[in-house]
């Protein structure tokens, strides 16, 4: 790339091992489930971790911590990272403390922290981009073992060279890429407004009132089914995604084992509760799905339903470190079940809608895509340096 050559014209590129500029700290110890009921304390948790580049102190948790308790704490300039994972490719994500905690905040017990030495100049905001990069994602990866749950080997973690350029590379790097989010940012916000919108219509169809409207648990208007364990080193080349606990599929099988109209729910992880909607043949592995009677529910209707109660599903997740829906759990949920023809007139209205605020295919989620993938290529070519080690 001409303009990262130009920048570092002249500048030599320091590549360093984690385990010799750095120290690993780890997440919080001697808790128990009780702990995390009215705590004292604030914690970044599993999510955060998961979801953003740089912590959300928006979005921490509680947890009791005694008065002289020995914890650690994180502080400015540390890099988070989630320790365990059932998805190979999502083991150890980033997340960077860009900005002072304004109190005393620890981390959960099921990450760990990176804290730079004293005499290593590496800037937050770099560090919040170099982690999530081609080259580092793919490194923090091969460090991970395990079958059916990946977990971060520190050892080999340590062992991961970074590149440490000139404080001024450094901040021009972080201008342009910090650049090209803002525009992703401001698109967001744009969808973020259309989809309050489309809430807002989607909040008055199903609404339902319990007098007129007969409700009934999943159980009863039809089957919960759970998904068949598979790894990918177990998975044959195929042409069947294998969905598990995301939004999107993992990898491919050469089977399937759902097929039609499917809801799926994510059991654990990050995702534990998303609700998502299939029409294609998969292969359902660390998740479970629903299948109503189409005599009683049209399944599109009742995915509306579902993903209406997003926040109240992801909210039956349970454990304090890495979260779980359980199916048992699931299949007393009550839903209204009105007559086909209404479900037909709504399902209409509401498939709209989410053509317009969730189609991959057109509008704004197409353009904010494209704005990421302009910001990931970006990303990937200016944090590639020159190494002669």
């Amino acid at each position: 790339m001409r303009y990262l050559e130009k920048l570092l014209d002249g500048v030599e590129v320091e590549w360093k091992s984690l385990a010799d500029i750095s120290d690993i700290f780890g997440g919080l110890t001697g808790k128990s489930k009780s702990d995390f009921e009215n705590g004292n304390a604030k914690y970044v948790p599993y999510k955060n971790i998961f979801n953003n580049p740089e912590v959300n102190f928006k979005q921490l948790e509680f947890v009791k911590v005694a008065e002289n308790e020995r914890q650690y704490e994180i502080k400015y300039g540390d890099i988070l990272f989630t320790g365990s994972s059932e998805i190979a490719d999502e083991i150890g994500m980033s997340s960077a403390v860009t900005t002072n905690p304004d109190s005393e905040v620890y981390l959960n017990s099921f990450s760990f922290g990176l804290r730079f030495n004293s005499d290593v100049e590496i800037i937050p905001q770099f560090s919040k981009h170099l982690f999530r990069s081609h080259y580092m994602r793919r490194a923090i990866a091969k460090t991970a073992s395990g079958v059916t749950r990946y977990n971060i080997s520190k050892r080999a973690f340590g062992k991961i060279q970074i590149p440490v350029p000139p404080r001024e590379v450094q901040n021009e790097i972080v201008r342009i890429l910090d650049t090209l989010t803002e525009l992703t940012t401001k698109l967001t916000i744009e969808l973020t407004a259309r989809k309050q919108q489309y809430s807002y219509y989607r909040e008055q169809l199903l609404t339902f009132n319990k007098d007129k409207v007969e409700w009934k648990s999943l159980i009863e208007i039809g089957e919960v089914r759970r998904g068949t364990a598979i790894t990918e080193k177990e998975a044959n080349p195929g042409n069947y995604p294998v969905v598990a606990n995301g939004p999107s599929y993992n990898y491919y099988h050469d089977q399937s084992n759902r097929s039609g109209e499917i809801i799926v729910i994510a059991r654990s992880g990050a995702y534990a509760g998303l609700v998502s909607y299939w029409d294609i043949p998969i292969f359902l592995t660390d998740a479970f799905s629903i299948h109503p009677d189409k005599k009683v529910l049209i399944t599109k209707f009742l995915y509306y339903i579902l993903k209406k109660d997003q926040t109240k599903i992801h909210n039956m997740a349970k454990g304090a470190g890495v979260p779980h829906v359980r199916v048992k759990d699931f299949e007393p949920y009550k839903v209204p079940v009105p007559s086909l023809e209404e479900q037909e007139r709504i399902v209409s209205i509401l498939d709209k809608f989410d053509t317009l605020t969730n189609s991959d295919s057109e509008g704004l989620p197409k353009e904010i895509e494209l704005r990421k993938k302009q910001y990931q290529y970006y990303r990937d070519r200016l944090l590639t340096f020159p190494n002669d080690i």
